[in-house]
């Protein structure tokens, strides 16, 4: 387990406490776990509003299905995979799938150095923010999740080699919306 809890609570109390509803369990659940799984889940959304909805929708999940937990496996690792499972719930629900087709990703492809490492954590961020759902789905699942294209194209049902082109181009728009915010050029903000 990957959270400390209160003195005389052993893991097993604490998981039953929370499948029986008790609000202190509950929200210690919730305020130990809440900054990591808010920042997985602005990683799949447009804006703080949508990230939120699905934080809040993903632990209504993690506690109605607490009882299924596992005891001596990662609590951490079983409550981000609910998160990951909703933010992708959430992706399918919000949009209609844009596939383009691998044929016009060849040409995207480049040498160029990262345009990644000079920028701040909050400026990636918007940066992924700033991306199509289609490719920001695409670039988690693959990039920070460590999906392989397979499990990405049969999570968004989508074929494998959408999944590459998506990936390609996902990464050459954060290149460009890095880039521009590197040398000044973008004038929103």
């Amino acid at each position: 387990m990957d959270l400390v809890l209160p003195l005389g609570y052993r893991e097993q109390d604490f998981i039953k406490a929370c499948a029986r509803r008790e609000q202190w369990a509950q929200k210690f659940l919730y305020e130990e776990f809440y900054g990591s799984m808010m920042a997985l889940c602005l990683r799949y959304a447009n804006n703080n509003d949508d990230a939120l909805d699905i934080l809040h929708e993903g632990f209504i999940k993690v506690f109605r299905n607490i009882s299924k937990y596992q005891p001596d496996t990662s609590l951490s690792s079983w409550i981000r995979r609910i998160m990951v499972n909703t933010a992708i719930d959430f992706y399918r629900k919000s949009i209609r799938r844009r596939t383009d087709d691998i044929d016009a990703a060849f040409d995207l492809s480049t040498n160029e150095a990262d345009a990644v490492s000079q920028c701040s954590e909050q400026q990636i961020l918007d940066a992924i923010q700033q991306l199509t759902p289609v490719y920001r789905a695409v670039f988690n699942l693959y990039v920070i999740e460590g999906y392989s294209h397979k499990e990405v194209a049969d999570v968004l049902s989508i074929t494998e080699s959408t999944s590459r082109s998506n990936l390609v181009k996902a990464r050459m728009k954060l290149k460009e919306i890095l880039t521009t915010r590197k040398f000044g050029y973008d004038e929103e903000r």
